[in-house]
């Protein structure tokens, strides 16, 4: 017999109510580098396993949400072109997931006037679809007691803090 009971509202019931780690005090001397590490690990291992269980890598879902949904085709270079600069991956990666992706049919390419476009087939596009309804269900579960306000707040803390050290981050 499967088990269709809902693994976020299990878990969620199961787990014990959220509690900082130290008080105000205390936090104000933690480390950012620890916790934005930290956090950043633990939101992106969520993401993946979920794009796992749906037989997706976290690059192959970029290439998917650059494709349009419409059935129209994309320049197979401004696919590479936006994702180039996500996390680790590079050209190279994202190239490579492309053409895992084309291996496996969720993705044709055509070449028009020597440009190649990428186009979702009808299991990609279905597969895209069901993935998103998923997105929205992991980022829910990421957010949980966490209003918008926060969010950005947090969000321009650390933008702030990249800025603060000449960092470079980007994300469109």
């Amino acid at each position: 017999m499967t088990n269709t009971t809902n693994t976020a509202s299990t878990t969620s019931a199961t787990k014990p109510s959220f509690a900082p780690s130290h008080s105000d005090a205390e936090l104000v001397n933690q480390p950012v580098g620890y916790w934005s590490s930290a956090a950043g690990q633990a939101v992106v291992h969520h993401i993946r396993t979920m794009l796992a269980e749906e037989g997706l890598t976290q690059p192959q879902w970029w290439v998917l949400n650059q494709v349009p949904a419409d059935g129209s085709a994309r320049d197979r270079a401004a696919v590479v072109g936006v994702l180039r600069g996500y996390l680790e991956f590079g050209e190279g990666g994202i190239e490579h997931n492309i053409e895992a992706l084309l291996r496996r049919k969720l993705l044709t390419q055509e070449t028009e006037g020597g440009v190649r476009k990428l186009r979702l087939t009808d299991a990609g596009g279905e597969l895209r679809t069901r993935v998103a309804e998923r997105q929205q269900q992991t980022r829910a579960e990421i957010h949980e007691g966490i209003d918008d306000a926060e969010y950005v707040r947090a969000l321009k803390v650390l933008q702030r803090m990249i800025y603060n050290v000449d960092g470079a981050a980007w994300h469109h």
